[in-house]
């Protein structure tokens, strides 16, 4: 049988759904700025980390770029290196982020849609 939860750790515990409801909610258009963010890190560079993600977008809510390169990572866009660097976000205290590259699925997506816009300039 489970144990129970003490009143801290259900407060903990709705508070965290909470605050995932609120991530949940950002707007289909925040999670495009960070997929293109990443795609365009991703083809310019072998590997990115969410500081200099977070530099190009504008301030997106509490969790929602953690969240985004998350599903990303979860959906094969990206994947880890193993690597980690120091978080550059006052609020994270320095603590170590992952290092990511573009899967290959990810880089086919990302040649894709730069040779669309290619296209789109052409025209």
């Amino acid at each position: 049988m489970p144990r129970r939860l003490t009143p801290a750790e259900r407060l903990a515990s709705a508070e965290k759904d909470l605050l995932l409801d609120r991530i949940a909610d950002q707007s289909e258009w925040s999670q495009f700025l960070v997929e293109q963010a990443v795609f365009v890190y991703g083809l310019e560079n072998e590997t990115f980390s969410c500081n200099q993600i977070r530099d190009v977008l504008p301030e997106l809510g509490h969790g929602f770029l953690g969240a985004a390169i998350n599903a990303l990572r979860q959906g094969g866009v990206i994947e880890h290196t193993g690597t980690y660097v120091p978080s550059t976000s006052p609020a994270t205290h320095g603590h170590p982020i992952a290092v990511w590259r573009l899967s290959v699925k990810g880089l086919v997506i990302a040649d894709q849609r730069a040779a669309r816009a290619r296209q789109r300039r052409a025209a």
